[in-house]
């Protein structure tokens, strides 16, 4: 579609996740890795966090910093991308280091990396074929607009962190909503009201 090309690299376990109607989609949910290099984030995404399904966590979509766009889960399966709300959306992880290696180090939870323009411009393509391919899509969130939770910082349990900060505070919105058809899920949002 319009030359989006999308590898299919699919997850070892991925019949083992949970299949959905596509009709049931109507959020994406934009991350990014919090580490160096797609070949860690695949590392990460191989490794098995829940015994009883023998799955583990991952989006459905994962974008290089050169724009290039893996599919690691089928948008008919459910990924293990986001608390409370995976049934209804699809993950979409853009390469970037985020705050790695110190994730919940409350000395270190500046975000820095800017997201390259070749990886916004593959995002937006990909947005826009995800809303031509799910009729029901309406809703596009940060993940830390829906985990706003927070956890004692790795360097002083007095401290509170919060757990997940991506894609952070140099992730474009304002250009992706002029792209897309797609409305912003205010935080703390379950029913989706919008806001731009």
């Amino acid at each position: 579609m319009n030359g989006l090309a999308i590898v299919e690299n699919p997850l070892p376990y991925i019949a083992r996740l949970e299949t959905r109607p596509v009709e049931s989609v109507d959020l994406v949910v934009v991350h990014c890795t919090e580490l160096p290099d797609l070949a860690t984030a695949r590392d990460y995404g191989r490794k098995i966090h829940y015994a009883d399904s023998g799955t583990g966590n991952s989006g459905h979509f994962y974008i290089e910093r050169n724009g290039h766009i893996e599919q690691w889960v089928p948008v008919e399966r459910v990924a293990h991308h986001v608390r409370g709300s995976n049934p209804r959306s699809i993950g979409i992880e853009l390469v970037n280091s985020g705050r790695f290696p110190d994730w919940l180090d409350s000395r270190k939870q500046a975000m820095t990396e800017p997201y390259p323009p070749q990886q916004i411009e593959s995002l937006i393509r990909l947005l826009v074929h995800l809303e031509n391919k799910l009729r029901n899509l309406v809703w596009l969130a940060g993940h830390e607009d829906l985990d706003v939770s927070s956890v004692a910082a790795t360097d002083n349990p007095e401290h509170r962190v919060r757990r997940k900060l991506d894609p952070g505070p140099l992730f474009p919105w304002t250009k992706i909503l002029a792209k897309t058809r797609l409305k912003r899920l205010l935080p703390g949002s379950s029913s989706g009201s919008a806001s731009f």
